[in-house]
């Protein structure tokens, strides 16, 4: 591959992630926003936009898959910022509030035909990086050994679910339960 190729694929990935992140800030807003829309806010030519993404589903689809990359890849920042408990806590909250901020995604993921293929496709990996944090605990003796990944990504889905009147009892009904489900997690005398 010569310079110039090098620079032409920098420079296609960095569109695409432009796109992908103002192409979330945007569903997030309305779940039925345009490609149009989409391509005019990340200032990129309609061609550019169908180039990366040749329909509304796919692009949908690829932001999805971003955000959720995203998390995984920030167990072990996570990890290594704070003592294995909080960073459990804190993984969780992250993915609680992501799932949050994209309602209109959402409602967009919902739509999409492929929706339970890319969720199943992801599911693993997300299952891995909570079995990460569940093994970092187990090692510093916070939690007890054995417990199933899956059951903990299960339990913690209240997080996303949980509504509330307003954002501060919302914020407060998350730790209280949080508080519950990783007290149940804990060793014994802990």
């Amino acid at each position: 591959m010569t310079g110039t190729d090098a620079r032409r694929r920098a420079d296609a990935l960095r569109n695409r992630e432009h796109i992908l992140r103002v192409a979330r800030d945007t569903f997030a807003e309305s779940g039925t926003a345009s490609l149009n829309t989409i391509a005019k806010r990340a200032g990129v030519g309609a061609g550019t936009l169908y180039r990366h993404f040749p329909s509304r589903e796919a692009l949908v689809l690829a932001v999805y898959r971003h955000d959720v990359q995203r998390l995984i890849d920030s167990v072990d920042d996570v990890l290594a910022a704070h003592c294995p408990l909080e960073a459990f806590r804190t993984w969780f909250t992250a993915v609680a509030d992501c799932v949050r901020d994209r309602h209109g995604l959402g409602e967009a993921l919902h739509g999409a035909a492929a929706q339970d293929t890319v969720v199943h496709e992801t599911r693993g990996r997300v299952v891995g990086a909570v079995g990460t944090l569940l093994r970092a605990c187990e090692a510093d003796g916070s939690v007890r050994p054995g417990l199933a990944p899956e059951d903990v990504l299960l339990l913690m889905g209240f997080l996303w679910r949980v509504g509330g009147d307003t954002l501060g009892r919302e914020l407060d009904r998350d730790r209280r339960v949080t508080d519950l489900v990783v007290n149940g997690l804990r060793t014994a005398g802990r």
